[in-house]
């Protein structure tokens, strides 16, 4: 596991055995949080009051259905949408005091997102598409390794038609760790490929986060994808219904769904 702390936000802001998460450091510590949309005259309750830390290193995979409030959740961690009520701590750092400022620089500097389709720029390379986000990054890992990482060191100067699916989704995961991102955050990475391609695409995000470290977290629908994380996140209704923790991992050849 890596030893590697959440960094200051730029701007002061008020083996596959999974070992306890107990024993690592939290990078997300989420308390009491609710996400309320107003549809018309309707309510929406997204998110009904969640608990929860995310810990350093740990592959964590956030399961429920849709309409479970997962995506919410995770559009908050990252950033992206902000409770109605609740905090959301990364380190020390209360998000939800943030400003708009802040919340770009947090994006910028300590997130990689992965979603479900791949956001490819067309006229672009896969080394190009990657050095896109190299280029504004502090410390990035060069475009070159970061495809290497995720399998493609012989794809660089492949446009995205020139690729399959899953390759289009492993140029987009590294894309978003060249910049070195502390946190992984990645909206149903597989939902658009069959099994045997997904599954390439999970042994990337397993081995991005076991060789750099990152803090991984992967929302799904899909219950075979559960038995490769550490911890094991159940959403229902906007609630979190079970927390279940993988003694034993499956490694993503091993998965089936």
């Amino acid at each position: 596991m890596s030893n590697r702390m959440p960094h200051h936000l730029p701007h002061k802001v008020s083996d596959l055995d999974a070992p306890s998460p107990s024993a690592h450091n939290s990078v997300f510590h989420v308390k009491g949080v609710t996400k309320v949309y107003q549809m018309g005259e309707v309510q929406v309750h997204a998110l009904r009051g969640i608990d929860l830390d995310l810990y350093e290193g740990e592959f964590a995979v956030l399961l429920g259905a849709s309409g479970s409030g997962k995506s919410t959740l995770l559009n908050i961690l990252g950033g992206l949408d902000t409770p109605t009520t609740g905090d959301v701590f990364y380190g020390q750092r209360n998000l939800t005091r943030a400003t708009e400022s802040e919340l770009t620089d947090y994006r910028r500097y300590h997130v990689g997102f992965v979603f479900q389709f791949y956001n490819l720029i067309p006229s672009l390379t896969a080394r190009e598409n990657v050095a896109v986000v190299t280029e504004i990054a502090r410390a990035p890992i060069q475009p070159e390794e970061a495809l290497k990482l995720v399998g493609l060191g012989d794809r660089l100067d492949h446009f995205p038609a020139q690729l399959s699916g899953g390759e289009q989704q492993r140029v987009a995961i590294a894309r978003a760790i060249a910049k070195q991102p502390d946190v992984l955050l990645c909206d149903e990475p597989t939902g658009a490929l069959d099994s045997q391609t997904g599954i390439v695409v999970l042994q990337a995000l397993q081995r991005v986060n076991q060789e750099l470290g990152t803090t991984t977290a992967v929302i799904t629908h899909n219950a075979g994808i559960a038995q490769m994380a550490n911890r094991v996140i159940s959403l229902a209704d906007g609630l979190i219904s079970q927390v279940q923790v993988n003694q034993h991992r499956l490694a993503p050849h091993e998965l089936t769904w």
